[in-house]
């Protein structure tokens, strides 16, 4: 069965290991650490990214437990979800537009 389109492509994997703060989630492999999505493109998705996380008291989205955008495998995923986010931005300029006409 063959891979998918991005496996073992150079584009689809970064690994930053002099950065400052690597591994930046305690837990995490060294080895399989993705930091081609050092902020995470699905934090706007909110419930809907598909990751480890939670909401502190103040209703702020708490991703320290996700390793979803930092693992190899899941580079398919996160550029997967592009749409959505497409969607998202789509539906924000919508009712921005609404908006300014009334």
């Amino acid at each position: 069965m063959a891979g998918e389109y991005w496996e073992g492509k150079e584009y689809s994997f970064f690994s930053h290991k002099e950065c400052e703060f690597f591994p930046c989630h305690k837990g995490a492999d060294p080895q399989d650490f993705n930091c081609l999505f050092c902020y995470c493109p699905l934090y706007a998705l909110g419930d809907k990214c598909g990751g480890n996380f939670k909401y502190t008291e103040k209703g702020l989205k708490d991703c320290t437990g996700c390793l979803l955008p930092h693992k190899r495998r899941n580079y398919g995923y996160v550029t997967g979800k592009y749409q959505e986010l497409a969607k998202l931005m789509d539906e924000i300029r919508s009712v921005k537009a609404n908006d300014k006409q009334e």
